[in-house]
Protein backbone atom coordinates (compact mmCIF):
# COMPACT_ATOMS: atom_id res chain seq x y z
CA UNK A 1 0.00 0.00 0.00
CA UNK A 2 1.35 3.43 -0.91
CA UNK A 3 0.84 6.47 1.30
CA UNK A 4 0.66 9.99 -0.10
CA UNK A 5 1.56 12.88 2.19
CA UNK A 6 1.76 16.56 1.29
CA UNK A 7 4.23 18.83 3.09
CA UNK A 8 4.60 21.34 0.26
CA UNK A 9 5.56 24.75 1.65
CA UNK A 10 6.44 23.31 5.05
CA UNK A 11 9.77 22.88 6.81
CA UNK A 12 10.94 19.89 8.85
CA UNK A 13 14.01 19.22 10.98
CA UNK A 14 15.25 15.63 11.32
CA UNK A 15 17.91 14.83 13.91
CA UNK A 16 20.15 11.80 13.51
CA UNK A 17 19.85 12.33 9.77
CA UNK A 18 23.15 10.58 8.99
CA UNK A 19 21.87 7.29 10.41
CA UNK A 20 19.77 4.64 8.67
CA UNK A 21 16.47 5.62 10.27
CA UNK A 22 17.16 9.36 10.28
CA UNK A 23 18.07 9.25 6.61
CA UNK A 24 14.88 7.36 5.82
CA UNK A 25 12.82 9.92 7.74
CA UNK A 26 14.50 12.79 5.91
CA UNK A 27 13.79 11.04 2.60
CA UNK A 28 10.12 10.59 3.54
CA UNK A 29 9.72 14.30 4.20
CA UNK A 30 11.55 15.17 0.98
CA UNK A 31 9.26 12.85 -0.98
CA UNK A 32 6.27 14.63 0.55
CA UNK A 33 7.54 18.01 -0.65
CA UNK A 34 8.95 19.46 2.57
CA UNK A 35 12.02 21.61 2.96
CA UNK A 36 14.16 19.33 5.12
CA UNK A 37 17.02 20.24 7.43
CA UNK A 38 18.95 17.13 8.45
CA UNK A 39 21.10 17.38 11.56
CA UNK A 40 23.76 15.07 12.93
CA UNK A 41 27.13 15.17 14.66
CA UNK A 42 28.72 13.38 11.69
CA UNK A 43 31.11 15.37 9.51
CA UNK A 44 29.38 16.57 6.31
CA UNK A 45 31.97 14.79 4.20
CA UNK A 46 31.02 11.46 5.76
CA UNK A 47 27.28 11.94 6.14
CA UNK A 48 25.05 10.08 3.70
CA UNK A 49 21.80 11.99 3.45
CA UNK A 50 19.22 11.92 0.65
CA UNK A 51 19.04 14.37 -2.24
CA UNK A 52 18.08 17.96 -1.44
CA UNK A 53 18.33 17.67 2.36
CA UNK A 54 19.96 20.74 3.91
CA UNK A 55 22.51 18.95 6.09
CA UNK A 56 23.88 20.74 9.14
CA UNK A 57 26.49 19.32 11.48
CA UNK A 58 25.68 20.02 15.12
CA UNK A 59 26.27 18.61 18.60
CA UNK A 60 22.71 18.27 19.80
CA UNK A 61 23.82 17.75 23.40
CA UNK A 62 25.01 21.38 23.61
CA UNK A 63 22.23 23.89 24.25
CA UNK A 64 23.93 26.92 22.66
CA UNK A 65 24.52 24.90 19.51
CA UNK A 66 20.91 23.72 19.41
CA UNK A 67 19.55 27.23 19.99
CA UNK A 68 21.69 28.56 17.15
CA UNK A 69 20.57 25.70 14.91
CA UNK A 70 16.87 26.49 15.27
CA UNK A 71 17.49 30.22 14.99
CA UNK A 72 19.21 29.46 11.68
CA UNK A 73 16.35 27.28 10.46
CA UNK A 74 13.85 30.04 11.30
CA UNK A 75 15.97 32.63 9.48
CA UNK A 76 16.46 30.46 6.40
CA UNK A 77 12.99 28.97 6.00
CA UNK A 78 10.74 31.39 7.87
CA UNK A 79 8.86 28.61 9.62
CA UNK A 80 9.08 25.18 11.23
CA UNK A 81 6.28 22.64 10.90
CA UNK A 82 7.77 19.35 12.06
CA UNK A 83 10.56 18.03 14.24
CA UNK A 84 11.61 14.39 14.13
CA UNK A 85 13.86 13.46 17.05
CA UNK A 86 15.64 10.43 15.62
CA UNK A 87 19.14 10.87 17.07
CA UNK A 88 19.93 7.97 19.37
CA UNK A 89 22.20 5.05 20.15
CA UNK A 90 22.19 1.67 21.88
CA UNK A 91 24.58 0.15 24.39
CA UNK A 92 24.05 -2.92 26.54
CA UNK A 93 25.17 -6.38 27.47
CA UNK A 94 26.00 -5.92 31.15
CA UNK A 95 23.90 -5.96 34.31
CA UNK A 96 23.55 -2.71 36.25
CA UNK A 97 26.24 -3.56 38.80
CA UNK A 98 28.78 -4.09 36.02
CA UNK A 99 27.82 -1.09 33.87
CA UNK A 100 30.23 1.86 33.66
CA UNK A 101 29.03 5.30 34.67
CA UNK A 102 30.21 6.61 31.31
CA UNK A 103 27.52 4.51 29.64
CA UNK A 104 24.86 6.36 31.64
CA UNK A 105 26.18 9.69 30.40
CA UNK A 106 26.37 8.49 26.79
CA UNK A 107 22.87 7.03 26.61
CA UNK A 108 21.08 9.81 28.43
CA UNK A 109 22.95 12.46 26.46
CA UNK A 110 22.37 10.95 23.01
CA UNK A 111 18.90 9.50 23.56
CA UNK A 112 17.23 11.93 25.95
CA UNK A 113 19.17 15.19 26.14
CA UNK A 114 19.12 15.61 22.35
CA UNK A 115 15.35 15.10 22.23
CA UNK A 116 14.85 17.53 25.11
CA UNK A 117 17.04 20.30 23.70
CA UNK A 118 15.76 19.97 20.12
CA UNK A 119 12.16 19.99 21.35
CA UNK A 120 12.77 22.92 23.69
CA UNK A 121 14.13 25.14 20.93
CA UNK A 122 11.75 23.90 18.23
CA UNK A 123 8.57 24.39 20.25
CA UNK A 124 8.32 28.20 19.97
CA UNK A 125 8.42 27.84 16.16
CA UNK A 126 6.11 24.83 16.12
CA UNK A 127 3.58 26.74 18.21
CA UNK A 128 3.46 29.40 15.50
CA UNK A 129 2.55 26.86 12.82
CA UNK A 130 0.58 24.43 15.02
CA UNK A 131 3.14 21.83 14.02
CA UNK A 132 4.20 18.48 15.38
CA UNK A 133 7.11 16.72 17.03
CA UNK A 134 7.71 12.99 16.81
CA UNK A 135 10.45 11.29 18.82
CA UNK A 136 11.91 7.81 18.63
CA UNK A 137 11.52 5.90 21.89
CA UNK A 138 11.67 2.09 21.93
CA UNK A 139 9.54 -0.96 22.55
CA UNK A 140 11.93 -1.88 25.36
CA UNK A 141 11.14 1.44 27.08
CA UNK A 142 7.86 -0.11 28.22
CA UNK A 143 9.44 -2.52 30.69
CA UNK A 144 12.63 -3.48 32.47
CA UNK A 145 14.95 -6.12 31.12
CA UNK A 146 18.33 -7.73 31.68
CA UNK A 147 21.47 -6.25 30.19
CA UNK A 148 20.36 -2.88 28.82
CA UNK A 149 18.80 -1.05 31.77
CA UNK A 150 20.23 2.34 30.87
CA UNK A 151 19.08 2.17 27.26
CA UNK A 152 15.57 1.26 28.40
CA UNK A 153 15.56 4.02 31.00
CA UNK A 154 16.75 6.68 28.56
CA UNK A 155 14.12 5.70 26.00
CA UNK A 156 11.44 5.62 28.71
CA UNK A 157 12.49 9.20 29.37
CA UNK A 158 11.81 10.02 25.71
CA UNK A 159 8.31 8.58 26.07
CA UNK A 160 7.56 10.62 29.20
CA UNK A 161 9.06 13.75 27.63
CA UNK A 162 6.74 13.25 24.65
CA UNK A 163 3.65 12.84 26.81
CA UNK A 164 4.57 15.95 28.81
CA UNK A 165 5.09 18.07 25.68
CA UNK A 166 1.72 16.91 24.39
CA UNK A 167 0.03 17.89 27.66
CA UNK A 168 1.74 21.29 27.85
CA UNK A 169 0.89 22.14 24.24
CA UNK A 170 -2.57 20.63 23.96
CA UNK A 171 -4.45 22.04 20.99
CA UNK A 172 -1.37 23.85 19.67
CA UNK A 173 1.49 21.42 19.02
CA UNK A 174 1.06 17.66 18.68
CA UNK A 175 3.71 15.40 20.21
CA UNK A 176 3.95 11.65 19.68
CA UNK A 177 6.63 8.99 19.82
CA UNK A 178 7.19 5.71 18.02
CA UNK A 179 8.31 2.44 19.59
CA UNK A 180 10.57 0.40 17.29
CA UNK A 181 12.16 -2.89 18.23
CA UNK A 182 15.04 -4.12 16.04
CA UNK A 183 15.28 -2.09 12.84
CA UNK A 184 16.52 -3.75 9.67
CA UNK A 185 19.80 -1.91 9.11
CA UNK A 186 23.17 -3.05 7.82
CA UNK A 187 24.73 -2.46 11.22
CA UNK A 188 22.13 -4.58 13.01
CA UNK A 189 22.58 -7.39 10.48
CA UNK A 190 26.33 -7.34 11.15
CA UNK A 191 25.78 -7.36 14.91
CA UNK A 192 23.18 -10.16 14.81
CA UNK A 193 24.00 -12.31 11.76
CA UNK A 194 22.01 -15.31 13.00
CA UNK A 195 18.77 -13.41 13.59
CA UNK A 196 15.64 -13.72 11.48
CA UNK A 197 15.81 -10.52 9.46
CA UNK A 198 12.30 -11.11 8.19
CA UNK A 199 10.96 -10.15 11.61
CA UNK A 200 12.65 -6.76 11.53
CA UNK A 201 11.08 -3.55 10.23
CA UNK A 202 12.48 -1.57 7.30
CA UNK A 203 13.55 1.99 8.27
CA UNK A 204 11.48 3.36 5.38
CA UNK A 205 8.29 1.90 6.86
CA UNK A 206 8.97 3.50 10.24
CA UNK A 207 9.78 6.76 8.46
CA UNK A 208 6.36 6.73 6.80
CA UNK A 209 4.68 6.45 10.20
CA UNK A 210 6.76 9.33 11.58
CA UNK A 211 5.93 11.55 8.62
CA UNK A 212 2.25 10.62 8.89
CA UNK A 213 2.20 11.59 12.58
CA UNK A 214 3.46 15.03 11.55
CA UNK A 215 0.82 15.36 8.81
CA UNK A 216 -2.68 16.79 8.74
CA UNK A 217 -3.98 13.21 8.70
CA UNK A 218 -2.88 12.74 12.31
CA UNK A 219 -4.41 15.92 13.76
CA UNK A 220 -6.47 14.00 16.37
CA UNK A 221 -3.38 12.17 17.67
CA UNK A 222 -1.14 13.59 20.39
CA UNK A 223 0.57 12.06 23.40
CA UNK A 224 0.62 8.63 21.77
CA UNK A 225 3.33 5.96 21.84
CA UNK A 226 2.88 4.17 18.53
CA UNK A 227 4.19 0.60 18.05
CA UNK A 228 6.29 0.21 14.89
CA UNK A 229 7.84 -3.18 15.55
CA UNK A 230 5.82 -5.31 13.15
CA UNK A 231 6.28 -9.00 13.85
CA UNK A 232 9.46 -8.58 15.92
Amino acid sequence: MSVTLDFDGRAAVVTGAAGALGGAVAAAFVAAGADVVGVDVVDPGEAEVPGPVDYRQADLTDEQTVAALFDGVADDYGRLDALANVAGTWRGGDPVHETAESQFDLLFDVNLRTAFLASKHALPRLRETEGAVVSVAARSALSGGAGDALYRASKAGVKILTESIAEENRGVVRANCVLPSVIDTGMNREMMPDADFGEWVDPADIATVIAFLCSDGAVPTSGAAVPVYGEA
